[in-house]
């Protein structure tokens, strides 16, 4: 783990469940100084009682992205508790599955403030410190729904799509002050947020089949993609999307 340079260096995850909560855990294990923000205080406590249970604790903090000011506060706060941010992973993300016709315009603009918005607010705010400091590493978790046209994504397909770019866009313009900005764009993995709908009839075996490697992902599927991103290791990588998909994009 010490060939990652991450020991002692300051990383704010923003989303505690499910992949956000596993990219927390892996940095913390890393040596990382993390502190993982969320508005769902029940789910901090039990990432951080996970975390000490594994000899590596991690500060939590209470925090509501819906907003730029709450962003850039979440941001600010997490600077001063680490003593300096170098690594933010930008894991916040919602969806609801239904057709075009059938999203009403308070779907749309839910999600794409919570998957979109957040992520402009909180990584500009991060982007500002880390440029200032001429270091820094940004990776925020997108989706194979960014790249493929899923039938009844249209909110959620649109916000990842733009969150690619977005990531592009600040790599230009960060890369010369040492900043990298990446993306990992998972395929269909298993998380809370996808519990639901995998447990309806046929749709895991759907899903399923749609993997080359025959498989659903699993949050530690992609600890390892977020970790290479973060870690000094990825210091001329920057712009990228990382399909972490198992396949699911080769067909």
């Amino acid at each position: 783990m010490d060939s990652l340079g991450l020991r002692d260096k300051g990383a704010l995850v923003a989303g505690a469940g499910g992949i956000g909560g596993a990219v927390a855990l892996a940095l913390a294990a890393a040596g990382a100084e993390v502190v993982v923000a969320d508005v769902d205080r029940e789910r901090l406590d039990s990432l951080a009682l996970e975390a000490k249970a594994a000899g590596s604790p991690l500060t939590t903090l209470t925090a509501d992205l819906s907003d730029p000011g709450g962003c850039r506060d979440c941001v600010y706060r997490a600077d001063a508790l680490l003593g300096g941010l170098a690594v933010f992973v930008h894991a916040v993300g919602v969806n609801d599955r239904r057709p075009v016709l059938d999203t009403p315009d308070e779907v749309w603009a839910k999600i794409t403030a919570i998957n979109l918005d957040s992520a402009f607010w909180t990584g500009k705010a991060a982007g500002g410190l880390m440029v200032g400091r001429g270091h820094g590493r940004i990776v925020y978790l997108s989706s194979v729904s960014g790249l493929l046209a899923h039938p009844h994504h249209a909110p959620y397909a649109a916000s990842k799509g733009a969150v690619n770019q977005l990531c592009r866009v600040m790599a230009r313009e960060w890369a010369a002050s040492g900043v990298t900005v990446n993306a990992v764009a998972p395929g269909y993995t298993e998380t809370p947020l996808t519990r639901e709908h995998l447990a309806k009839p046929g749709v895991r075996d759907e899903l399923t089949g749609l993997v080359p490697a025959g498989r659903l992902g699993t949050t530690a599927d992609l600890t390892g993609p977020v970790l290479f991103l973060c870690s000094d290791l990825a210091a001329f990588v920057t712009g990228h999307v990382l399909y972490a998909d198992g396949g699911r994009t080769l067909v």
